[in-house]
């Protein structure tokens, strides 16, 4: 009895001391802003264990959505310089928030890594950090697998700038994730942009002149479908196309009469 005493009151000096410390952390993070510091970033690969730099233990509780994090102190993370698609309507947005939980279940104890040439916290108080999970950055392996984009918010670049976008076009190139489900764009300086991709419309029918198949005030024949685009009209070998009409494909950007050149 005595001994099983002696263990419980160790554990909770040992929680306590923990608790303690990490509330020593956060307060010496709490000052907005940045600090100053003028290194630029280095393209290096990240360190797989971020010591001597301003970081920090936690246990994770819950995945958010693709790059946001809820700890068990109750604070929120935003994995700093990524991006991923919106949960609520957004091409592979489901599918990103699920990449970042199954890297992260709830209880995974992680290392948050500050960037001294960001910003501490963003305008919903939540933490701008690097996770960590053993040897693993987290923001960089969502990019990798496509799961997320890179995004310098008001263009400010951070630690691991270069790597970040390197990963981003080798994921694009090797259409993973997000890439190759959906039309997205690479942009650094705004949010990943993923939309639906458009299905390609069959070609018409073998014979088909201007008539109820082919939508009016183009030649050679397109068919008639809610939307069509330029590497629609590409991929069925109908470009260029000669537009005679009120162009509702929208395929003649300088009203030359000629779209998709």
């Amino acid at each position: 009895m005595v001994t099983a005493w002696l263990v419980s009151l160790l554990f909770l000096v040992a929680c306590e001391m923990e608790s303690d410390e990490q509330s020593a952390v956060d307060q010496a993070e709490a000052a907005p802003g940045k600090t100053g510091s003028d290194e630029s970033s280095t393209g290096e690969e990240p360190e797989s264990t971020p010591t001597q730099r301003q970081a920090r233990r936690a246990r994770v509780l819950a995945v958010v959505d693709g790059d946001t994090l809820e700890l068990r102190s109750g604070k929120r993370v935003r994995l700093v310089q990524i991006d991923a698609p919106e949960a609520s309507g957004e091409c592979f947005g489901a599918q990103a928030g699920r990449a970042l939980s199954r890297m992260l279940p709830p209880g995974t104890r992680v290392q948050l890594e500050r960037d001294p040439l960001l910003d501490n916290g963003d305008r919903y108080g939540r933490l701008l950090r690097y996770v960590h999970k053993g040897g693993t950055n987290v923001n960089l392996e969502l990019i990798r697998r496509g799961a997320a984009s890179v995004w310098y918010f008001d263009g400010d670049r951070g630690r691991y700038a270069d790597v970040l976008l390197e990963a981003a076009r080798k994921a694009r190139r090797s259409g993973r994730g997000a890439w190759g489900a959906c039309r997205a764009k690479l942009d650094p300086s705004g949010p990943f942009d993923t939309r639906p991709k458009r299905r390609i419309p069959p070609p018409p029918r073998p014979g088909g002149g201007e008539g109820s198949d082919c939508m009016a005030g183009y030649t050679p024949c397109l068919p008639i479908v809610g939307d069509l685009d330029c590497a629609d009209v590409r991929a069925l070998g109908k470009a260029p196309v000669r537009v005679t009409g009120s162009d509702p494909y929208r395929l003649d950007g300088d009203d030359e009469g000629l779209g998709c050149e």
